[in-house]
């Protein structure tokens, strides 16, 4: 049976904020981060934290790596309470967070990983030695070298996460890994994070991407509005569906709330949510509508899609994927 390496039992955090009242005035509200999140990973899993844009998921990781302090509950970290061990845990963990600032743009790639190294401790031939295989594991030696200020925003990406290996440690945090990449990228940073996987890594990620929360993770846990609201492998999380799956379709609407609306009002239709999306039409409209019988409600969607005068460009049923189990536990679809 393997080790748990990461446990947090019933974290809150709140956030005061001020939003605007007309023009000159604020405000103070209270947001809530995180309502008594409860969860464990096992050692050598890929753990992965899906969930939108304001769900919790960075101030959880933030709390996880001893970066924020929860109001209440508990995490412990590879044995050690964050709270009251911070540099025990610290120095064990390895930790890539999105949008990431902790890296001089005045020095090159290779010396801020000597610099980094430096803080860990790790004696200087075992770090030039370290540096130079991990250069080489994430094929980083064309820039490596070249001050970071003159990074494209996918190439600060990598380095980041070179920066997360540096220490060599067993449990590694992704916070988006493959944001900002090219594909091709993304899919070779997808195999690294399986390779570290197979070295016994333990990675605890998190990523929109749900194609690649299938790919990697062993287990998956949604997150929304603080809470977590589903937790499993991926397969038990689609059988919770009940053999619900979803249709897709890209459309141009004037009026979508209206469409939506009308197409979950279909029999056999149980949640629909859209998106705006980018593609070489420009921007268009992707409906996603989580149904019991897919192909044979889909003459129905296309009827009302086109008695409302909208425009369809792609429609076609889906086996059931994370993004239906996502769409069915918060009503919502990734951004």
């Amino acid at each position: 049976m393997s080790d748990v390496v990461i446990v947090a039992e019933n974290l809150e955090k709140k956030y005061e904020t001020k939003v605007p009242v007309g023009l000159f005035r604020r405000k103070r509200k209270i947001v809530h981060a995180l309502r008594g999140v409860s969860l464990s990973v096992e050692e050598g899993e890929i753990f992965g934290l899906l969930g939108p844009n304001g769900a919790g998921k960075t101030t959880l990781i933030k709390i996880l790596t001893t970066l924020l302090i929860p109001d209440a509950g508990k995490a412990i970290v590879l044995g050690f309470d964050v709270v009251k061990y911070p540099d025990e845990v610290k120095r064990r963990i390895g930790v890539m967070l999105m949008g990431e600032r902790a890296l001089y743009w005045k020095l090159t790639g290779r010396e801020n990983l000597e610099f980094f190294g430096s803080l860990y401790r790790v004696p200087s031939k075992i770090l030039k030695d370290r540096i130079n295989q991990i250069v080489d594991f994430l094929k980083i030696n064309e820039f490596i070298d070249r001050l970071v200020e003159t990074y494209s925003s996918g190439q600060k990406v990598l380095l980041a996460f070179a920066k997360a290996l540096i220490n060599d440690a067993p449990l590694i945090f992704l916070d988006e890994p493959t944001v900002a990449l090219d594909p091709r990228r993304a899919l070779d940073i997808r195999q690294k994070i399986l390779s570290l996987k197979s070295e016994g890594k333990t990675i605890f990620l998190t990523t929109h991407i749900m194609q690649e929360a299938e790919e990697l993770c062993d287990r998956v846990a949604i997150i929304d509005n603080g809470k977590i609201v589903a937790i499993g492998t991926p397969e038990e999380l689609k059988s919770t569906l009940k053999g619900r799956s979803a249709i897709e379709v890209d459309i141009s609407s004037k009026n979508m709330e209206d469409l939506a609306n009308k197409i979950a009002n279909i029999d056999g239709v149980h949640k629909v949510a859209w998106k705006v999306v980018s593609s070489e039409r420009g921007h268009i409209t992707r409906l996603r509508a989580l149904c019991d019988s897919p192909r044979q409600i889909l003459p129905q969607v296309v009827e009302v899609i086109l008695e409302n005068d909208a425009k369809i460009y792609y429609i076609k049923p889906e086996e059931p994927t994370l993004e239906d189990v996502f769409l069915y536990y918060t009503g919502k679809l990734l951004q």
